[in-house]
């Protein structure tokens, strides 16, 4: 992912607080030799540590085919991208030049994590991880807690694995024009107002975030 200057994230507590509220991703795999790399979507739950750059927790089905290549290469890439939209050339056309000479272009925030996988299948470990991701989803509860040999998920428990994610390195970005003139930036946040469709008024708040504090 190439991270221009102006794109790149101000400091960790930017994107950490970004992942707090983005908490579905793909996870890359490296694939056996001959095999393609696994491309896995799947919820998770962020955590930061003091001194590291965290964990993630994720589960997925025994039956999945990745476990293999997770197995016998453990170093992983967790890829979360959101609040992207699309903008018009006319909206990014440099002041003083015929619209149609603006180019048309992508916003978006993207976090990736590199991580060193490791592999839970523990019950007793499984299930204490599986509710703390439940309670991060479900705060307001509802659902019963996993237990193992006990009603109603604990028979469950063998037909899942659980990742436990040490994050390894960051990479960030957060392309919102940070390269354009304030007149530019001010044209686009307009425009994303106006329009309001999905992810537009998310993209909007970055922007203007970032140029009030960059």
């Amino acid at each position: 992912m190439l991270i221009h200057p102006w794109d790149a994230a101000h400091d960790e507590g930017e994107w950490r607080e970004w992942l707090s509220r983005h908490d579905f991703g793909q996870l890359a795999v490296n694939g056996l030799p001959g095999e393609p790399p696994w491309v896995q979507p799947m919820h998770f739950r962020y955590k930061a540590e003091p001194g590291t750059y965290g964990r993630a927790l994720a589960h997925l089905a025994r039956p999945n085919p990745l476990w293999r290549a997770l197995e016998a290469n453990p170093t992983v890439l967790l890829s979360v991208v959101d609040d992207y939209v699309f903008a018009p050339g006319p909206w990014t056309a440099p002041e003083g030049t015929p619209s149609e000479h603006g180019t048309p272009t992508s916003y978006y925030a993207a976090v990736q994590l590199r991580c060193t996988a490791r592999v839970v299948d523990d019950p007793a470990e499984k299930a204490g991880l599986l509710n703390r991701q439940v309670a991060h989803f479900q705060p307001e509860g509802g659902t019963a807690p996993a237990v193992p040999g006990e009603a109603p998920f604990g028979r469950l428990l063998s037909g899942i694995r659980v990742l436990d994610l040490e994050v390894t390195d960051v990479r960030a970005k957060f392309k919102y024009a940070g390269n354009k003139p304030q007149e530019v930036q001010d044209r686009i946040a307009a425009r994303l107002a106006e329009r309001a469709g999905p992810g537009d008024l998310a993209a909007r708040s970055h922007q203007l975030r970032r140029g009030a504090s960059g």
